[in-house]
């Protein structure tokens, strides 16, 4: 290990051992202490809006204000005030039924108590959302915090790490910078509890890290979520709904729809709904509520995969009139893919872009099997009105979450878990969920002073045995 690694990791464990100090000292915060650091959490937001859009804004090139009110503030507001309504009753303990063989006046009861100490590695594509959500239930469940920043996301990191102290002491919350070999000693850190939102391949690297130090890990990765629309949806309000999410953060989302599938008659008339849809929302390339490309790595992919599928045979269709891209502020038109060869880079991995494959099929079970040859999404879309349909792919298709007739609304509903499964993920946060998932839910057994478990004591005897064939009835 050279000095400046050696340096780097001297700093994150010493900030790690004095917010694990201050847990000792105080390992059960009361619900009034929680909803206070919620509630500065909330302030803090509230008191840097257009700050935090203007770091965003930085960090991408050019980053929609109004996409980062719509998906990283309000989220996170409304995200607070949800818990706040509800961190009473999830701290209450649970009563739980006693077994019979415990003779007397015995109980039960669960009792949720914090972790300690948590770590979070945050990615760039929603920044701001992905840092203090989690936080939202890191600290519910009376939790600290260490919160490690992607390495896109410079600006608001500067901004969170200067400013996020008067709010929190660092025996509370503290952030970091990626600076360069942060995220590695980071994740070796022995945390009570790690949360990674990334790529599959960083998630196994942290993984790895972390099961060195047994540290349990919540893993939210991402994978090529598909929207199906049946025949008898209507196939406009499926287009406007779909192409929102698509085009929302210019697709750089790891819920988004990666590709839909259409029935092969109706194929035609979905591309003319986008083609009518697109422009009215964004009418130029240059638009301001059009955000870019994150930097130029992720451009020069998203540019050679749409290259790799035209090569390859597929249909590339523009849908802003101009050029497809312009390099310069890291913005690409949307477009639609017809006929995208399996083998093509954009059926490989996950697009994170403005790019929407669209796949032509007979018959249910044939999009049922497609999918089910992949690994699982983190999302399913599926659009219907029959409910015959919709069970038949909610039982044949598994995915972290679905958003029925619509997409990617599952994610914002604060009182449903959210998490992944398999190649997207592991474990669950947001509401409830999130509280547990930042708690220990600690067994407690209360023997009765009136016990008479001696009857169960060796050297067994008849009595016994009557005893237990009694209890085995």
């Amino acid at each position: 290990m050279d000095r400046t690694t050696q340096d780097l990791a001297t700093r994150l464990h010493d900030a790690l051992a004095l917010q694990r100090e201050a847990q000792r000292r105080h390992p059960m915060p009361t619900l009034r202490e929680r909803k206070a650091d919620l509630r500065a959490l909330k302030r803090f937001v509230r008191e840097h809006t257009d700050a935090l859009c203007d770091a965003i804004s930085a960090d991408y090139g050019h980053r929609s204000r109004h996409e980062t009110l719509l998906a990283e503030i309000l989220p996170v507001v409304d995200g607070i005030d949800s818990t706040l309504r509800q961190l009473a009753g999830w701290m209450r303990p649970q009563r739980r039924s006693v077994d019979r063989i415990m003779f007397g006046l015995a109980s039960n009861r669960v009792v949720p108590q914090p972790l300690g100490v948590v770590g979070v590695i945050v990615p760039w594509n929603f920044p701001l959302n992905l840092a203090l959500l989690p936080l939202t239930a890191i600290f519910a469940a009376g939790n600290r915090a260490l919160v490690k920043m992607s390495e896109n996301s410079r600006h608001l990191a500067r901004l969170l790490v200067e400013r996020m102290p008067a709010y929190f002491p660092p025996d509370k919350l503290r952030f970091f910078d990626e600076t360069g070999g942060v995220g590695v000693e980071f994740s070796k850190l022995a945390f009570d509890h790690l949360l990674f939102t990334g790529s599959g391949a960083t998630g196994r690297q942290v993984m790895a890290a972390a099961a060195a130090n047994l540290c349990p890990v919540t893993l939210e990765l991402g994978g090529k979520a598909p929207a199906v629309v049946c025949d008898d949806f209507p196939l406009a309000t499926a287009a406007e709904r779909i192409l929102f999410v698509k085009l929302l953060n210019a697709g750089q989302i790891c819920t988004t729809v990666d590709h839909v599938y259409v029935p092969r008659r109706r194929v035609g008339a979905f591309v003319e709904h986008a083609r009518a849809i697109v422009p009215r929302r964004y009418p130029r390339l240059q638009s301001p509520d059009y955000t870019s490309i994150v930097d130029a790595r992720s451009f020069e992919r998203l540019v050679a995969a749409l290259d790799d599928a035209r090569e390859r045979g597929a249909q590339v269709i523009n849908l802003l009139a101009g050029p497809p891209w312009d390099a310069a502020t890291r913005k690409i038109s949307p477009h639609l893919v017809l006929d995208a060869p399996a083998a093509s880079a954009l059926m490989q991995r996950e697009i994170f872009g403005p790019i929407l494959p669209v796949l032509a099929y007979d018959t249910l079970d044939e999009v049922v099997e497609r999918i089910n040859a992949g690994a699982r999404p983190l999302a399913l879309y599926p659009f219907s009105h029959d409910a015959r349909r919709i069970e038949l792919l909610l039982e044949r298709v598994m995915s972290g979450g679905v958003s029925i007739n619509d997409a990617l609304f599952h994610v914002g509903q604060h009182d449903l878990p959210f998490g992944g499964i398999g190649e997207s993920g592991m474990g669950h946060y947001h509401g409830r969920e999130g509280f547990q998932t930042f708690s220990k839910l600690r067994p407690v057994f209360h023997q009765s002073r009136w016990a008479t478990t001696r009857l169960l004591y060796p050297p067994y005897g008849k009595v016994a045995e009557r005893l237990l064939a009694f209890l085995m009835r």
